[in-house]
């Protein structure tokens, strides 16, 4: 039997990463034109690898779910991280969630998945949750250095100790008691201690970490869903002349101000009757597109 890093490992192999396409956005954009599987497909993929360990079947697999690591990973835009970091450690737990699905289990694989994306992302975040800028300018970097020996006593300076070493180092006392805290301070564990039985201790930075109630799997049909109707809209404004498209953008699409008919009318010197038909012409070819 393959082994799980033997699998990931092939699997990675033709998957695609933002630097290889040069830009996140890019990356984005290429998986969010892969196919979406319907339930047939993924579970007749799933049993071809699942029992006769056909890696092409697994690649699939991977490859038409990196959108919704994508969807994933921004969910945890707040921590100071990349997210391009954070794609590439949830795709790797997707290509973990693979191997181990059951498609006789029942669930969709989206719906399995998002528990293995999110233990490599927690991962992430807290191997480099504390991984602090204390230093970042020349003029910090020389107070980061010479504070320590600067100081005359232990313990935090008194106003007239933080003057001098500020002059003394030529910046400011704002950055000298800034940098005087940051070297005071002391690492916090992101999550509690094991034999924390205090009710009433604050809770860890761990508990901080988003999650969402919501199903993973209807949310993610959701958002696929509205991006197929924003691409068929798209799709169908396209397919309009010129002054159809101009209607219907600022009949239906204008948040600001909704322009009437005869205001349209009067623009384009004809009755507003005439621009009703033309608005009626447009809605009716569109739709064509959003019922086929």
């Amino acid at each position: 039997m393959t082994s799980i890093a033997q699998s990931t490992a092939l699997v990675a192999n033709n998957l695609p990463v933002p630097s290889a396409l040069g830009s996140l956005d890019a990356y984005i954009g290429a998986v969010h034109q892969i196919p979406v599987l319907s339930v047939e497909n993924e579970q007749a993929l799933a049993r071809r690898f699942r029992e006769g360990e056909d890696l092409d079947a697994a690649r699939e697999l991977v490859h038409s779910h990196l959108r919704f690591v994508v969807h994933v990973a921004r969910g945890y835009n707040g921590y100071g991280l990349q997210i391009g970091d954070l794609i590439q450690e949830g795709n790797i737990g997707l290509m973990k969630a693979v191997k181990r699905f059951d498609p006789d289990q029942g669930v969709r694989l989206v719906s399995f998945a998002v528990h293995w994306i999110r233990a490599e992302m927690h991962e992430f975040i807290l191997k480099n949750w504390r991984i602090v800028k204390v230093a970042t300018t020349k003029a910090q970097r020389k107070l980061f250095f010479n504070l320590r020996k600067s100081k005359t006593r232990l313990g935090w300076m008194n106003a007239e100790e933080v003057r001098l070493v500020a002059k003394d180092l030529n910046v400011s006392e704002r950055e000298v008691l800034e940098m005087e805290s940051r070297l005071s301070g002391r690492d916090i564990g992101f999550d509690a201690p094991s034999d924390e039985d205090d009710d009433h201790a604050p809770p860890s930075p761990a508990a901080y970490l988003r999650a969402s109630d919501e199903d993973p799997s209807q949310s993610y049909e959701r958002e696929d869903e509205e991006d197929n109707q924003l691409g068929l809209l798209r799709e169908g404004l396209a397919g309009l002349d010129a002054r159809s498209r101009d209607i219907i953008k600022r009949r239906w699409l204008d948040a600001d101000s909704k322009i009437t008919l005869q205001e349209l009318a009067d623009e384009y010197g004809v009755s507003a009757e005439r621009i009703r038909q033309i608005e009626a012409n447009a809605l009716k070819k569109m739709r064509g597109l959003f019922v086929a």
